[in-house]
């Protein structure tokens, strides 16, 4: 990428980088690379960092990102970080703790994106259950200051 990053619109006026970068590892390969990969890939111009509950890297991406900050390769705002909710959390009741606790791994104020993981849940419930999600994510992104 060059230093003229491309970004694609969203319906509601917000920028989002076209090219991203994936943290998610293998198992056998310390967590420690992901630390280093996300440098380096901050250094290679991505601004938008994809992690996950699921990878469970959240706290060595944020470490990655806290870094390119301290040293001034970039601002928070430069970087458009996209989290996920797992697929056993998506209880209304849990949305919210579970982005909270991703917050705090990261030590980040807030995310950028929040995407459900993977649509099928792994525990059946019942069909109002989408509608509390929705409702639960709509009422985070007020949190968040998005709406």
């Amino acid at each position: 990428m060059n230093s003229k990053h491309q970004y694609v619109e969203l319906n509601d006026g917000h920028f989002i980088p076209a090219l991203g970068f994936g943290t998610v590892k293998p198992q056998e390969i310390p967590k420690s690379k992901t630390t280093e990969s996300t440098k380096i890939a901050i250094e290679a111009s991505f601004r938008h960092i994809d992690c996950a509950y699921a990878y469970q890297v959240e706290e060595e991406v944020g470490l990655a990102i806290r870094s390119k900050i301290a040293d001034g390769t970039v601002k928070r705002e430069d970087i458009f970080y996209t989290s996920k909710l797992w697929s056993t959390f998506h209880r209304p009741e849990l949305v919210q703790s579970c982005l909270k606790r991703s917050l705090k791994k990261h030590h980040f104020d807030y995310v950028d994106l929040y995407l459900i993981h993977i649509s099928t849940v792994m525990k059946v419930g019942n069909l109002h259950h989408q509608t509390y999600l929705i409702s639960a994510i709509s009422m985070t992104l007020i949190t968040m200051g998005w709406v």
